[in-house]
């Protein structure tokens, strides 16, 4: 298949892109800017130039494919401090998916958009792929389902919050980055509110699978660990970095990991035995832990 992949050039996105080439398929990926493009092309895709406000751009990568992952995002909220620019980029984020679902739509064209874990409801204790919220912390997940109904084939993969290998840039790495700041590795309350966490490869494989076997309207957990504790995450910084281990109240969260406290108060352990099943799919690569001692410091 020729597949247009969103975020190519990205953490997630370019190791989409490997692993759809691996598999013998051809790739279009969108690039925002020249040095985008270029290691689009060093990954072995063809670069289509342009950005999720483009939303012309995005029609003429879904038209000329036949198939579309969606793994873009506007991350400039992490970098601004500035979380009013998440419910921008959710807006952004829904009207790109609509512009693609809207040319796929009548054709049998497979669409995988990327959602999240964090926010979904807890199912008998934990996040199965029956959860589901009205109210997400962002659209795509929603959108995606909307374009399914419409008659678009449409499935979402769910990442965990922590999707992590050497080069991550997410919450993880921002932890790390807040503790060298402040003087200290915290966690909020109690720290025993869980997450998830997936490596990039393992989610690549989920994302290829996804597209070659997914079901129209299909939700996919994708996670590996399916329970850590955030005090378990600061454990390791404190370890690592030689730092005071410390519990943090509300207000002092919200101080410590600024934009970062929307988020990781979440308790949100997860399974994925029916993404197992549906893709015949495992996750193989190294826990979060471990790759946070091998290569995060």
């Amino acid at each position: 298949m020729k597949v247009f992949v969103t975020g190519a050039s990205g953490f997630i996105g370019s190791a989409v892109v490997t692993e759809l080439i691996q598999a013998g398929h051809q790739v279009i990926g969108l690039a925002r800017s020249e040095s985008s493009a270029k290691k689009i092309k060093e990954l072995g895709a063809t670069p289509l130039l342009g950005n999720l406000e483009d939303l012309e751009t995005l029609q003429q990568g879904a038209q000329h494919a036949d198939a579309v992952i969606h793994t873009a995002f506007f991350h400039d909220f992490m970098l601004t401090n500035d979380f009013s620019q998440f419910t921008k980029a959710a807006a952004m984020d829904k009207a790109a998916i609509n512009a693609m679902g809207t040319i796929l739509m009548g054709t049998k064209k497979p669409m995988v958009v990327t959602a999240g874990i964090l926010g979904l409801p807890l199912t008998n204790g934990y996040i199965t792929e029956e959860s589901t919220t009205e109210n997400p912390l962002r659209f795509s997940e929603l959108t995606a389902l909307e374009l399914a109904a419409k008659g678009v084939h449409a499935s979402v993969i769910r990442l965990a919050p922590s999707v992590h290998d050497k080069g991550d840039k997410g919450f993880v790495p921002f932890i790390i980055e807040q503790a060298r700041k402040k003087g200290c590795a915290a966690y909020p309350n109690d720290g025993l509110n869980r997450w998830t966490a997936i490596h990039r490869l393992d989610a690549a494989k989920a994302f290829r699978l996804a597209i070659e076997k997914g079901l129209q309207g299909a939700l996919y957990n994708v996670i590996g660990e399916n329970s850590i504790t955030i005090k378990s995450i600061a454990t390791q910084i404190s370890t690592k970095l030689n730092l005071p281990l410390v519990a943090l109240s509300n207000e002092e969260t919200a101080k410590h990991f600024e934009w970062m406290s929307h988020f990781i108060t979440f308790d949100a352990p997860a399974t994925n035995l029916k993404t197992q099943e549906i893709l015949n799919w495992q996750p193989k690569h190294i826990d979060l832990l471990e790759d946070m001692d091998q290569n995060y410091f």
